[in-house]
């Protein structure tokens, strides 16, 4: 999969960008709040129609415009296609080839985008929402089912909380009600324990390649019931029985999918508590290395990896490591403030994007 070029109005601080890319190394190079990282962001908000980043919409929309638009014609293994997104204050349109799609489940996961940036310290490190969220967003973009069965979830326990706090109460109503909401969570925590178990087949060797060190695995965790082999509707039925009172008291859904968590091991050591911030930094790069492989190997696409200033967070032999892994069969989009923490040899076979308050100033191409 390739982006061949990325039209921008009104996003961000970009008034209007034109743009296309090499099919392998492009490197966006110029000092910090110019807008490099805005370029990132517009890739990503084009394959997933929201940000990476934790902000309200109406933020990606340039100061006193009333809309933006991101329009990007991408190379798959098959034909070319155009996608576009424009985003106002009351809706978003989103359109393949000059289509208009009404559902966000089948515009996600036409284009494939693995972002890494300088905030996914907190997947590590953070608490366990932000690691929810992260598997979600991830997930979603491998299988867009995944995406319909979260939403349909997220729904069934919205309704059972507000259920939970009123002062009567139907035991029937409810039985039913948990039901519904076991099979949905079942569905995730087997699309989330497959998903795990497959990154787990090529993050370790990667963790190695980069850092040079063994042992780096990812676990899924659920509370209290330890199901996951099994995935069976009775004991998770009779689970919920015996906390029924509980929750009642306490007028919310104690168990679930909205309760878990990844957990990132180095050895025998959680990498929350005992690895160094390098260590983590590069646990969540290796993490997200190994997606491009699931890609490959479940929709026959390499997807498009944009780091945002990667190199500033590595030394000079994992910046190298880095670059050995991404160059020859990977697009990648690359930020950085500094062309020399880069080698020559890279450059030579980089496109190189000059920018400077939301405007391109120097291109070179590949020669």
């Amino acid at each position: 999969m390739i982006l061949k070029d990325l039209k921008i109005v009104n996003f961000r601080n970009y008034r209007s960008l034109s743009l296309s890319f090499h099919p392998r190394v492009n490197i966006i190079y110029g000092e910090n709040g110019q807008g490099k990282s805005n370029l990132l962001e517009s890739i990503y908000v084009l394959g997933y129609t929201k940000s990476h980043r934790s902000v309200m919409e109406m933020a990606l929309i340039k100061d006193e415009e009333a809309f933006a638009k991101i329009t990007g014609t991408l190379q798959t293994n098959t034909v070319p296609k155009k996608m576009e997104i424009i985003l106002n204050k009351e809706h978003k349109k989103l359109k393949i080839d000059e289509h208009l799609l009404k559902k966000i489940s089948d515009y996600i996961s036409n284009l494939d985008v693995i972002i890494f940036y300088p905030e996914d310290l907190d997947i590590v490190k953070g608490s366990p929402s932000t690691r929810r969220k992260f598997i979600n967003t991830e997930i979603s973009g491998l299988q867009n089912v995944y995406y319909n069965v979260l939403t349909d979830y997220n729904k069934l326990l919205k309704m059972r909380n507000e259920y939970l706090k009123q002062p009567y109460f139907d035991e029937n109503y409810f039985s039913i009600l948990t039901k519904y909401f076991i099979e949905k969570a079942l569905l995730l925590y087997k699309m989330r324990n497959r998903f795990i178990e497959r990154i787990n087949e090529y993050v370790e060797p990667i963790y190695y390649h980069i850092m040079h060190m063994h042992d780096f695995r990812v676990f899924y965790k659920t509370e209290d019931v330890d199901f996951t082999d099994t995935y069976d509707l009775d004991i998770l039925q009779k689970y919920y029985e015996t906390i029924k009172q509980k929750e009642r008291l306490q007028k919310k859904t104690l168990f679930g999918p909205h309760r878990d968590d990844l957990l990132f091991f180095l050895g025998n050591k959680d990498m929350n508590s005992y690895a160094s911030q390098g260590q983590q930094r590069s646990a969540v790069l290796a993490f997200k290395l190994a997606e491009i492989e699931l890609y490959k190997r479940y929709k026959g696409e390499t997807p498009i990896l944009l780091l945002d200033d990667v190199f500033s967070e590595l030394d000079y032999m994992k910046r190298e490591n880095l670059i050995d892994y991404i160059s020859d069969h990977i697009q990648a989009i690359i930020t950085t403030t500094d062309l020399t923490s880069i080698k020559e040899e890279v450059l030579k076979k980089a496109k190189l994007i000059q920018i400077e308050n939301g405007k391109i100033i120097k291109q070179e191409e590949v020669i």
